[in-house]
């Protein structure tokens, strides 16, 4: 699957998109976690100009930022 995820500072403020689009990852991970499929986000409803690969894009992308991210934990002294 092709990376279809930019990012670029004059583009939606420098967040990451959908590349020739201003269509937001956030947005599309949004619907998910709200129960959306595939299919719903890229209907006439949502965003009809993407493809399933663009949505599995956007969770390919956060997967990846999670993977790397640093975990730090607090321990409550409680």
């Amino acid at each position: 699957m092709p990376n279809r995820i930019a990012v670029n500072p004059k583009i939606c403020h420098g967040k990451p998109h959908i590349a020739g689009t201003r269509i937001i990852v956030s947005q599309v991970l949004e619907l998910l976690a709200a129960g959306k499929t595939f299919q719903e986000i890229c209907s006439e409803d949502y965003f009809p100009d993407l493809t399933q690969e663009d949505v599995a894009s956007c969770i390919e992308y956060a997967n990846k930022l999670v993977a790397n991210e640093d975990i730090e934990y607090v321990v409550d002294a409680a």
